[in-house]
């Protein structure tokens, strides 16, 4: 049976699921983690997208893992599982995305992806997250 994020970056058409599913997580995370925070990685995600479909852009969606988990590793340490939380979704999508077997599947993985993120965000402000 296919993970969450495996659906929502595959047979997800409607994006119903992406977007119960980015709620949910930005409930969880709008306790725990600042805007601040979760935009310093989604500006980093806005500039591969700008440069998307480059093979430089794709070298950059990858090095978004390590910077997840470095930007875990400095928040405080009741936050850190909230935060495992948002790197494990990031990455896995991001893996997803990796995966495709042709462009045209990247392409619209890191689509995807990118609105995975946007919902999350959105939501998390929606759901009173620190600043």
């Amino acid at each position: 049976m296919p993970s969450k994020i495996e659906t929502i970056m595959t047979a997800d058409e409607s994006g119903a699921e992406l977007v119960a599913f980015a709620k949910q997580k930005a409930e969880i995370l709008a306790k725990n983690i600042t805007r601040t925070q979760i935009r310093n990685i989604f500006s980093e995600v806005r500039q591969i997208e700008a440069a998307w479909p480059s093979s430089e852009a794709r070298q950059r969606l990858t090095m978004l893992k390590p910077k997840l988990s470095y930007q875990r590793a400095r928040i405080r340490r009741g936050d850190k599982d909230f935060q495992l939380n948002l790197e494990n979704v990031l990455s896995d999508a991001i893996d997803s995305v990796n995966e495709a077997k042709n462009d045209e599947t990247r392409d619209y993985r890191f689509n995807r992806f990118v609105d995975l993120f946007e919902a999350i965000l959105a939501y998390h402000r929606a759901a009173g997250g620190r600043n």
